[in-house]
């Protein structure tokens, strides 16, 4: 063994796998049989799906396959290039236009994935005599932003609007001070204080770039996210989303002002350096888009059973924090129990999430349980069942 394996040998994380995985418990990487539904085959093992973020239902809608089987006969499978030479398509120009109206800003900028988007746009804003402030408890792809920006790097404790307010008041007045935060917060499902973080924004003159991966599809006027939500978007500097959740398809995109727009366009690195998004994920996004904002029902229909599941696992005892979203936490405290947890809502027949450090604390390990559109209201009760079961076998509820 070399240098380099005996080191990767050696980290924590290297072991707690391989001990997983010897104890039988492993989690990771289950192969699914099929279109991602509310039920799904894994390894010839069907379970409830309980794991996705597909919060519209969308993933297997033939709508959908469609629009990405025709944009593929029609472009090729890929651009063979970035958006900045020879990869831009006119329904990359039409998706962009679309999604900059669809979430209230003047234009937007398509990226090949969500991350990409956070770690090519969030160093592009800010430089050396500028801040970069973030909730504790912000997606990987915003930390990952900020570490490789100049900028001076902030933290305030999660959705604490004093310690936020402290850590302004640190800041040179005159220096660019970007909050950048979650809309919704993918582990715990809680929203971010928007209103208070736009007050403040007005009081230190700071700018907001909020983060709606969670939030398209799910919050505000026809799926418009968060910022929709609050009545705040014209209060908000840029808003950044996915397309791998409610949209169904892989990319990303970020949204703001013209002037911003063009110096991203022209400076951002994984967008100017990367394959723009193919043909086919770009006319799915599209055509999900359009869905969303036709099907009305489709929104409603998750709020409903979401309510629902909230009000059983309330019920039923469970620990599930301070959630407002279809993602609901089901706390364990304990990351060894948390493995054990999955592994048997596996064998009875539902598939949820682990949540472990560094995702959370290590005494706020949890599993997480998501909701879809289509989730109907016997799979909730079915799942709760078990995983109630599978909790009291456990003793972590009574």
């Amino acid at each position: 063994m070399g240098l380099l394996q005996e080191k990767l040998a050696k980290h924590p994380f290297y072991a707690l796998a391989k001990d997983v995985k010897d104890r039988g418990i492993y989690p990771y990487f289950r192969e699914i049989e099929g279109k991602q539904g509310t039920e799904v085959e894994m390894g010839g093992h069907h379970v409830l799906m309980f794991g996705s973020n597909a919060y519209t239902g969308l993933t297997g809608d033939e709508r959908i396959i469609e629009a990405g089987c025709a944009a593929m006969r029609k472009y090729g499978s890929g651009c063979a290039g970035s958006r900045f030479l020879n990869g831009t398509l006119d329904i990359h120009v039409q998706l962009e236009r679309e999604l900059a109206d669809f979430v209230g800003m003047d234009d937007a900028l398509c990226f090949a994935t969500g991350f990409t988007v956070n770690s090519g746009v969030i160093p592009q804003l800010v430089g050396k005599d500028d801040y970069i402030i973030c909730d504790d408890r912000d997606h990987a792809s915003i930390v990952d932003g900020r570490r490789l920006s100049f900028a001076t790097q902030m933290r305030y404790k999660h959705n604490d609007m004093a310690d936020l307010e402290r850590v302004l008041q640190r800041c040179a007045p005159d220096a660019v001070k970007l909050i950048v935060v979650d809309g919704v917060f993918s582990m715990e499902g809680d929203l971010c204080k928007l209103p208070e973080i736009v007050e403040l924004k007005k009081k230190y003159n700071a700018t907001i770039m909020v983060d709606e991966a969670h939030g398209i599809g799910v919050f505000g006027r026809q799926g418009r996210g968060v910022c929709d939500h609050f009545g705040l978007t014209k209060d908000v500097d840029l808003i950044m989303g996915t397309f791998s959740k409610s949209l169904a398809s892989i990319g990303g995109f970020i949204a703001a002002d013209q002037v911003t727009i063009d110096s991203l366009r022209h400076t951002a690195r994984t967008y100017i350096f990367s394959a723009s998004c193919t043909p086919a994920a770009t006319a799915a996004a599209m055509e999900a888009l359009h869905i969303i904002q036709n099907e009305p029902e489709r929104l409603k229909a998750l709020w409903d059973v979401t309510h629902y599941a909230l009000k059983r696992f309330r019920e039923e005892g469970f620990e599930i924090g301070d959630t407002e979203s279809p993602i609901i936490p089901l706390y364990v405290r304990d990351i060894e129990k948390t493995f054990t947890v999955v592994a048997r809502a596996f064998e009875e027949g539902v598939f949820i999430n682990p949540v472990i450090p560094p995702a959370c604390a290590p005494q706020d390990t949890l599993v997480r349980y998501a909701l879809m559109a289509n989730h109907t209201k016997e799979q909730v009760d079915l799942s709760v069942e078990r995983l109630k079961k599978v909790f009291k076998e456990l003793d972590i509820i009574k």
